[in-house]
């Protein structure tokens, strides 16, 4: 039976387990380890090796990032440490599960992330919806500090650590971590631009290190057993295991942790059930909203980082939707244009004006208005807003649906245009 330690401790009533339990199963033993025996380079060494890559959807080696933020005998002060819990891309869910189940293996993370860089404040900045997470966060901290993980000399190891929960606001642009770094900081939740990079000069001009609620609650787990065994519990050469998630027509949606790099096929027949009787699997969008359609022929893949992008799209959060031969590939496209047209923040004109005319186009291609111009004018816009030529990845993720459903379904298009309306209607 495969190992899983981020969801080992949650129940299938959904109630959190208190710090006693917590401590009971091995928590905060890391905690322990770490400030006592082990040096903060040694901890990002172990992190280094267990080859654990950020699971925000970036997929950046977790160490390496750990290991820009300066050291040294006078490093800047304060070091912040935030973990981004703002969860806003459509279809994932995945942290939620971890923040309503276990929020003692967050903070234990938390901890230990901080620690590793020498931060001695740490934020969680969290979706303003969760708010049952929110509550049983407080709860955990409240718990974490009069036990002594938190606060000052911590466990008379002589390190200090502070870390508070901020609800968010809400928009889809804090996911990218600069613009988290302006909310948190009152400001307007724009990007900023790069270089100088977080780690170096982030909150409030200090080194900070953005980091995602699974991605933390991995290292409790390293720290215990080891890079090897982390290493182990993947079948590719990214470590570890992840949350996969499936939503759509299928017969068991939910939130699997599995080893990373499981198939495709799996994933969707074995855990999510299959389709449900009377539909058929077109395609599915693998690492939510903003990443590009695979279809049938890549059901053999391994859903790890380098080998969907090797299939032309992006692991991002794991958390796949799932199109059916049911639902118009054109409505669902315009849905989540639609979104990402609303979420941009308006600060480069590619993505504010961009986003709404491919909204608008689209519209007019799902009522029946559309033109086959308007097909090459929207392949168009996708390279118009590619990677690099806007100032953040909000933009280049918005068209990534958009650009593999006009590969992959393009007959579907054609024939709005060619009917005058929407076969699916």
């Amino acid at each position: 039976m495969a190992e899983t330690p981020l969801t080992q401790r949650i129940r299938p009533d959904g109630e959190p387990p208190g710090i006693a339990e917590y401590e009971r199963t091995g928590g905060y033993q890391a905690v322990r380890k770490a400030l006592r025996d082990m040096t903060s380079a040694a901890v990002i060494e172990e992190v280094k090796q267990s080859n654990l890559r950020g699971r925000g959807g970036a997929g950046f080696p977790t160490g390496m990032k750990w290991s820009f933020v300066p050291m040294g005998p006078e490093p800047p002060q304060p070091k912040y440490l935030v973990c981004n819990a703002d969860e806003m891309e459509p279809g994932t869910f995945k942290d939620r599960v971890l923040l309503e189940g276990d929020p003692h293996e967050l903070i234990e993370g938390m901890i230990l992330a901080s620690y590793a860089i020498q931060a001695s404040v740490g934020y969680i900045f969290l979706r303003d919806e969760y708010r049952l997470a929110a509550r049983r966060i407080e709860k955990a901290l409240d718990e974490a500090r009069a036990k002594n993980y938190l606060g000052v000399n911590i466990l008379g190891t002589g390190y200090n650590l502070e870390i508070y929960l901020h609800l968010s606001a809400g928009r889809y642009i804090c996911g990218e971590e600069t613009a988290l770094l302006n909310a948190l900081e009152g400001k307007r939740a724009n990007p900023r631009a790069k270089p100088p990079f977080p780690q170096i000069s982030g909150l409030w001009g200090k080194p900070t290190i953005v980091q995602n609620v699974e991605t933390l609650c991995n290292i409790p787990h390293i720290i215990n057993n080891g890079a090897a065994w982390f290493r182990g519990l993947s079948r590719s050469k990214d470590g570890g295991t992840k949350l996969y998630g499936a939503s759509g027509n299928v017969n068991r949606p939910g939130i699997w942790e599995l080893p990373m790099g499981t198939s495709l096929r799996e994933i969707l027949e074995e855990h999510a059930g299959g389709m449900l009787d009377g539909y058929r699997f077109r395609g599915v969008i693998p690492g939510g909203a903003s990443t590009d359609f695979l279809v049938e022929e890549h059901l053999d893949i391994a859903m790890d980082f380098d080998s969907v992008q090797r299939a032309g799209s992006r692991l991002g959060t794991g958390t796949m939707i799932v199109l059916d031969d049911r639902t118009c590939p054109v409505g669902m496209v315009l849905n989540l244009e639609h979104f990402f047209a609303q979420e941009s923040c308006g600060w480069c004109t590619p993505c504010r004006e961009g986003l709404p005319w491919i909204e608008k186009m689209l519209t007019a291609i799902e009522e029946g208005r559309g033109t086959l111009q308007d097909l090459e004018i929207l392949q168009q816009q996708c390279l118009l807003l590619g990677p690099g030529l806007t100032f953040c990845a909000l933009a280049p993720g918005a068209v990534e649906p958009l650009q593999s459903a006009l590969k992959y379904f393009r007959s579907d298009f054609e024939r709005h245009v060619s009917d005058g309306r929407c076969p699916w209607r």
